[in-house]
């Protein structure tokens, strides 16, 4: 009886920590959100509001962290559940890192507002891949919440289209510069965020390996998509 209700306590313990990360997943999502609609409307307010939230993400990081410690020096797991835990806080650290490129993509919308006439350039043109980079986050999350190895398979599918969409953003940012030479400072940081975008998308696939990871135990990071699609079979 006691051995079963200290094993009640720990699911609860993993249940409290999924539930936090998912949490610190919609801040994530809600904050790529806000930073694509200050990218496409070049509003100012909007990236100052991204910028506000970033050390809440960090917080959040470095708390999840600590319970994930705490839980492992009290709770000694073994198999599985060190497998989840392990997962949990390289999930973290890529949420915090997507953070981070999020953020990166607000301070490049002020500088180009600073630059001056900010609708002269193709940023349109990176909806595509912002909008790619929103819905494997959303997808990623929703992987994680139900632990469907299928969507994250499908998830690291989706990563090819984002990287296709920076390389020919890429392409077309190369020709823009080269008919206009005086657009190449404020192209460089169209560049940047067209690469932060891309870094997003870069961070959920990872997650999504995490999924992989934590229901089938292969670690299957620097994998090739055949040899994931082979593992999940």
């Amino acid at each position: 009886m006691g051995d079963k209700h200290l094993s009640s306590q720990f699911d609860a313990e993993l249940n409290t920590i999924s539930t936090r990360v998912l949490e610190m997943g919609g801040l994530v999502e809600s904050q790529l959100n806000q930073a694509v609609y200050a990218l496409l409307e070049m509003s100012r307010e909007t990236a100052e509001q991204v910028l506000h939230n970033e050390e809440r993400l960090n917080q959040m990081e470095v708390a999840i962290d600590h319970q994930i410690i705490s839980t492992i020096g009290r709770r000694q797991p073994t198999a599985r559940d060190l497998r989840f835990l392990m997962a949990i806080s390289r999930t973290t650290q890529n949420l915090e890192r997507a953070g981070d490129e999020i953020a990166r993509i607000a301070r490049m919308v002020q500088s180009i507002i600073d630059g001056g006439s900010p609708r002269s350039l193709p940023s349109q043109e990176l909806r595509l891949a912002a909008d790619l980079a929103v819905g494997m986050l959303r997808k990623t999350l929703d992987a994680f919440a139900r632990l469907d190895v299928s969507m994250a398979v499908a998830i690291m599918k989706e990563d090819n289209a984002v990287d296709a969409e920076y390389d020919g953003f890429l392409r077309k940012l190369i020709t823009y510069m080269m008919e206009d030479p005086r657009t190449i400072s404020l192209s460089l940081n169209l560049l940047f965020l067209a690469k932060a975008i891309e870094r997003v998308g870069d961070h959920a696939k990872n997650i999504a390996e995490q999924i992989i990871f934590i229901v089938m135990g292969e670690d299957v990071r620097h994998s090739s998509l055949d040899q994931v699609e082979s593992v999940v079979r």
